[in-house]
């Protein structure tokens, strides 16, 4: 009797059926088509100014020094062999060394103390910040040139102190590597600070109002919390100026001309593949050169990116 009321009581029940999933095609596909129309102005212009060129220069490597045939990795091995080639990345190591501790310590340290004092005063001190990377480029180098003259620097007291009188003296090889890490600390450290504080916006109150209440101080604050949170951004930064250390040209190739050739006018791995295009004339050797820089700054970009999660969705 039991068991017939349970089953009377269960078929009276109603019976909830499981929900079919719609196909997810049709659903998606305006997704999909406003997707594509987004990323087409990049795919085209990556084609343009990246795919093709790299093609070109990769086939362009593997002629011989004539140009008249196939001449294999002939290019590299004569590249490779330049006693010019370890130097010219040793010269670029030494920069980044120098410039990129320097940057990360003083964006990071600018933007949580711009973080840590919002409204008015944080908005002009952006904008503060934000002014030595208006002069960017030739500007910006020939203002350091300025400086960097002790016949005519403000500074000319620190160049004086030094026992440097003339800008050959000032801008001496074994002096370039902290020369050209200062140019490029004052160019765009505070761009960077300006986009890490965009960063640090983006962190929701609430989590920040928890921590406090939690009993976290300031320290713990901007150290546990802020700056996980903000990693990608760092590793933005990282890999965009890794990229911008192994294209130096401008700066060295003009100091080398205002000091009448005492800085080597091969001293980036940029300067060596012009001088074995122009004045060489090896093209091969050049394009090898430049596929040789392509492959270190992509392994350089595939470990920062790994390392910093650049690119993690948080999942």
């Amino acid at each position: 009797m039991t068991t017939t009321l349970q089953l009377r009581t269960l078929d009276a029940q109603p019976r909830h059926h499981a929900a079919r999933p719609r196909p997810r095609g049709r659903g998606h596909r305006p997704e999909r088509r406003f997707g594509v129309l987004l990323i087409a102005p990049y795919a085209a212009l990556l084609l343009v100014a990246g795919v093709v060129p790299t093609g070109y220069a990769v086939v362009k490597s593997l002629q011989n020094e004539s140009e008249t045939g196939f001449g294999g990795i002939s290019s590299y091995t004569r590249v490779a062999g330049d006693f010019r080639f370890l130097e010219t990345f040793v010269n670029v190591g030494l920069t980044l060394a120098i410039w990129l501790p320097l940057m990360l310590a003083v964006v990071v340290l600018l933007a949580l103390l711009i973080d840590a004092r919002p409204g008015r005063f944080g908005a002009w001190m952006r904008f503060v910040y934000y002014l030595p990377g208006a002069l960017a480029g030739i500007a910006n180098f020939m203002l350091w040139l300025f400086l960097l003259n002790p016949g005519q620097s403000p500074i000319s007291f620190l160049w004086h102190g030094f026992g440097y009188r003339n800008l050959s003296e000032v801008a001496q090889p074994g002096n370039l590597p902290v020369i050209l890490a200062a140019m490029l600390f004052f160019q765009g450290a505070g761009t960077w600070v300006v986009v890490l504080n965009g960063g640090l916006n983006g962190i929701p109150d609430t989590l920040l109002e928890s921590a406090r209440l939690d009993g976290a101080s300031a320290w713990d604050v901007a150290w546990r919390i802020k700056l996980p949170l903000i990693r990608p951004w760092l590793g933005y930064m990282t890999l965009l100026n890794v990229a911008y250390g192994f294209q130096l040209f401008l700066e060295p190739q003009v100091l080398s001309q205002v000091t009448h050739g005492m800085i080597s006018p091969q001293w980036t791995p940029n300067q060596l593949s012009f001088t074995y295009a122009y004045q060489i004339l090896d093209t091969p050797a050049a394009a090898a050169m430049s596929v040789i820089l392509l492959v270190i700054t992509l392994a350089l970009g595939l470990l920062i990116v790994s390392r910093t999660r650049l690119f993690d969705d948080g999942r």
